[in-house]
C-alpha cells in the first residue's frame, strides 16, 4: 500500500464500499428515481478488498481481535474494545500500551506479537480479525479460517489509510473521519501556535530511537514522522526520506551528530543496558549538539511515539510536541 502524507478525512469518509440493495418490484417513478441514494456507510454483508485478497463479512463485527498496536489503537478509537489483542513487542514491562488506560481492560492477550496464538484467538469466538501483511502474511490463511481476516500491507506511515481500512471493515467510516478530522485540525492549529512561538519560522525536530541495536533516526516516512509533518515541524537532513521502504537510519555514537535539530524527541524501547543510550550520550559528539546544549533533548514515550500508530497515540505526541516549544496544546 502507497505511503500518504496527509489522508484528508474527506477522502477517508469517501473510502466506503458497500453492497448495493436489490430493488424489488418494478421500475421506481421518475421524481423518486431522482432522490439522492440512500447512505449506506455501516450497512452489511459488505465485502473488504484488502492486502490479501478480499474477505466478506456478514454483520457488524462484535468480537473482534487486533494483532497489532496500529490496529488496537485503531478499534479502541471507535469505541470498540477487542476481545483478543497482543502487546507491542518492544515493550519491556509487557502489558498493553498505558495510554489507552481502561480501554483494554479485560482484553485478552492473544500474543506474542510475532507469533500470535491460533488457539486462545479461537478460543474466543472472533468474527473480525485485523492485522498486516509485513507482520502475520505466514499465517493469514490460518486466521482466516477462524474468522474473517483483513490486512492491510503494512504499518507505520501509511496509518491514516490503514485506519479506513479498519473503518470500512467495522462499519465506521464516518466515525473514522470525523475522529481524523478533528486531529488533523488540532495539529494544524499546533503548528500555527509554534511557528508564531518562533517568529514565523518553524524549528526543525529530530526523532532518536534507542534498541537493543544500532541507535535509529526515524525519517518523514515513519509514523512518527507523518505526525511532526501533520505539525508542520520541519524536519534535518538526515531524516527527510519519504520513501515508505526507508523510514529509519541507523547511526553509530560517532554519527549522532546527524540528530542535531531545535527540537530533539529520544524514545527507549529497551532496557537501558541494552543499548547504546550510554555509548551515545556520554559520546563528546553527542555532547556538542546545539539540542543538548540548550536543554532541548525530550524524552517521550516509545508506546506513543513507535508502537501506537493511530490517532490516540499522535495526540499523545501533539501534547508532547506541545510541551517541548513552551507552546499550549490547542483544544481539539
Amino acid at each position: 500500500m502507497p505511503s500518504c502524507r496527509r489522508l484528508s478525512a474527506a477522502l477517508l469518509a469517501a473510502a466506503v464500499g458497500t453492497a448495493a440493495l436489490t430493488a424489488c418490484g418494478g421500475d421506481k417513478p421518475a421524481d423518486e428515481a431522482k432522490k439522492p441514494a440512500a447512505d449506506k456507510s455501516g450497512a452489511f454483508p459488505r465485502t473488504i478488498k484488502h492486502a490479501m485478497g478480499s474477505t466478506e463479512i456478514p454483520a457488524k463485527p462484535k468480537r473482534v481481535v487486533v494483532l497489532d498496536t496500529g490496529e488496537l489503537d485503531d478499534v479502541t478509537l471507535l469505541g470498540i474494545k477487542p476481545v483478543g489483542a497482543v502487546s507491542p513487542h518492544f515493550k519491556t514491562a509487557g502489558g498493553f500500551p498505558e495510554y489507552l488506560g481502561n480501554k483494554t481492560k479485560g482484553v485478552k492477550d492473544v500474543g506474542p506479537a510475532l507469533e500470535p496464538n491460533l488457539v486462545k484467538i479461537a478460543s474466543l469466538k472472533p468474527d473480525l480479525i485485523l492485522s498486516s501483511k509485513v507482520r502475520h502474511e505466514k499465517v493469514y490463511d490460518k486466521l482466516n479460517a477462524i474468522a474473517p481476516t483483513v490486512f492491510t500491507e503494512t504499518t507505520g506511515g501509511p496509518w491514516k489509510e490503514n485506519l479506513a481500512v479498519h473503518a470500512k471493515a467495522l462499519g465506521m467510516e464516518k466515525e473514522a473521519a470525523a475522529e481524523l478530522k478533528s486531529y488533523e485540525k488540532q495539529a494544524a492549529a499546533l503548528g500555527e501556535a509554534i511557528e508564531k512561538k518562533y517568529n514565523g519560522e518553524m524549528p526543525t525536530a529530530s526523532v532518536v530511537r534507542f534498541i537493543a541495536g544500532p541507535t535509529r533516526l526515524y525519517q518523514k516516512s515513519a509514523y512518527s514522522g507523518v505526525v511532526l509533518e501533520d505539525i508542520g515541524l520541519e524536519r534535518p537532513k538526515s531524516q527527510s526520506s519519504e520513501d515508505p521502504e526507508v523510514s529509519m537510519k541507523d547511526v553509530s555514537p560517532e554519527q549522532i551528530d546527524k540528530a542535531d535539530a531545535d527540537l530533539v524527541f529520544v524514545t527507549l524501547a529497551d532496557e537501558p543496558e541494552k543499548t547504546k543510550q550510554k555509548d551515545v550520550t556520554s559520546n563528546p559528539v553527542w555532547k556538542g549538539l546545539e539540542a543538548v546544549k540548550n536543554d532541548k533533548v525530550f524524552t517521550v514515550p516509545d508506546e506513543t511515539w513507535m508502537s501506537g500508530i493511530g490517532v490516540q497515540a499522535a495526540r499523545h505526541m501533539l501534547a508532547d510536541v506541545a510541551k517541548a516549544a513552551g507552546v499550549e496544546l490547542p483544544k481539539p
